[in-house]
């Protein structure tokens, strides 16, 4: 069988000299722990610590970044189990040789790079995937499941994971948190998200059965707009006091700007009418996330913002398998305009902090980097879902650093619900600003000493500080 083998400097700088130094930095960073403040990995995971079941449904079915791919390839997102399709034991193996046999689409891009650092690093296993080896690799991934190393709390220790944040509805109990929280024999960090999203796009069918939800578990009336902002209120003070340390928006543009009370009024009453107009609903979704921002500079959640996505672009596949399977595609954004209602408000408060993400990168240095680098309590996030990739990562270091610096960022994000991939995704990362920082040193822009400091403020200071860790 064909081996696979890791290159102990893959991803750092071709030229010796840099390399050498990048060698040093990343040998300072390799082995310290993961910080994970946005993620999806479902808590009860953790919580009940039930062992994995198969290769497919852990590390193929979850992950669009796996599956959109393949569908590219024309593969049914049916086959790979996709939108609660349930495989039979002979679908997940036929699932994965479908990936393995379509291996060489992922050529060039990040999802080769971790799933093979998960093979090798994590399984131990040194063959290339392949329709040969497929069933090979499958059998070895599933035989290591069957054991202690590899179940849930053992490999979040076994990764270093000192904080692992997930994301979820407003209306959850977050009972496998407070399970964690109340387990004497759990001694990690998991904490939860509160994302609010489809509570705050009043255009949409399903928003009113929403916002009755809300009123329900909040104990509130939600026939007013007042309602609304106690209801929320009462849900974020219930995350806070269950170890939330930020909230989590994704909407269509990135403005936030406030209503003339009367008018804000008038807009939620035809919204719980069901008669307000997309471009109504619009207007008041952006001025229910100035109350989510004047709440965050009250309860001091950190928000984070992560617009411009359009979601389920492929009707068909949305209405056969749901959301999340790989078909939204990013847009371009504008921040500078958009958020100076919510920071001319907000942007010096001394308990606001506000980390922007982006998929479009020519606001980078434009937008972002300037923001971050006049604001207090602006931090701009790392590369995200589409861009979160070796050269997107350098990108983003050149784009920003010379105007916000590195102490404005918020450190590596791997955003995933994969999670034997969070050490391999945070691994490359380490690699690239090794590299990215070892061509300052190369360069005389900085010393070896202030480098090796900074390589450590990425990993752990950056996110510890721009999410109040």
């Amino acid at each position: 069988m064909p081996s696979l083998t890791l290159h102990p400097d893959r991803l750092l700088p071709a030229d010796p000299t840099t390399r050498r130094i990048a060698r040093k930095l990343y040998a300072a960073v390799r082995d310290l722990p993961i910080i994970s403040p946005h993620g999806h990995v479902p808590p009860q995971w953790l919580a009940d610590d039930v062992p994995f079941t198969d290769p497919t449904s852990l590390l193929l079915t979850p992950d669009h970044y796996m599956t959109r791919m393949l569908h590219a390839q024309g593969v049914s997102l049916a086959d790979l189990g996709v939108g609660g399709h349930e495989l039979t034991d002979v679908g997940r193996r036929e699932a994965f040789r479908l990936l393995c046999t379509h291996w060489k689409a992922y050529r060039g891009t990040p999802v080769k790079f971790w799933l093979e650092s998960e093979l090798v690093d994590v399984f131990g296993i040194d063959v290339v995937p392949s329709a040969a080896t497929a069933d090979h690799i499958y059998d070895a991934i599933q035989a290591a499941l069957s054991t202690p190393d590899f179940r849930p709390r053992a490999l979040y220790e076994r990764f270093g994971i000192e904080v692992l944040a997930t994301t979820d509805d407003p209306c959850d109990d977050l009972a496998h948190h407070r399970s964690l929280a109340q387990d004497p024999s759990w001694h990690g960090r998991v904490v939860p998200t509160f994302r609010p999203d489809k509570y705050l796009e009043p255009a949409t069918p399903a928003w009113n059965g929403l916002v009755d939800r809300l009123g329900d578990v909040a104990g509130v009336d939600t026939g007013t707009l007042a309602g609304w902002v106690r209801a929320m209120a009462e849900r974020r003070s219930y995350f806070g006091a269950n170890g939330a340390v930020s909230t989590d928006h994704s909407h269509r543009d990135a403005r936030v700007e406030p209503l003339e009370p009367h008018e804000a009024e008038r807009l939620y009453a035809a919204a719980r009418q069901a008669t307000v107009t997309p471009d109504e609903g619009d207007a008041l979704r952006r001025h229910l996330m100035f109350e989510q921002a004047r709440m965050a500079a009250e309860d001091g959640l950190v928000m984070t913002l992560h617009p411009a996505v359009r979601r389920n672009h492929h009707g068909p596949t949305a209405e056969a398998y749901g959301a999340d399977v790989g078909a939204d595609i990013p847009m371009a954004v504008e921040f500078t305009n958009a958020l100076q209602p919510m920071l001319e408000a907000f942007g010096t408060a001394p308990n606001f902090q506000l980390v922007l993400f982006t998929i479009d990168e020519t606001v980078y240095s434009r937008e972002l980097a300037p923001l971050a680098g006049f604001y207090p309590s602006v931090y701009v996030g790392a590369p995200w879902w589409f861009i979160d990739a070796p050269d997107a990562i350098a990108r983003y270091r050149r784009a920003v650093t010379e105007t916000a610096g590195f102490s404005r960022t918020s450190g590596f994000i791997d955003d995933t619900r994969a999670f034997l991939s969070i050490p391999a995704r945070h691994d490359t990362n380490r690699r690239m600003d090794s590299g990215f920082l070892a061509e300052l040193v190369a360069d005389h822009r900085l010393t070896m000493d202030e480098a090796l400091e900074t390589a450590v403020d990425l990993v752990v200071t950056c996110p510890r500080e721009a999410f109040k860790l």
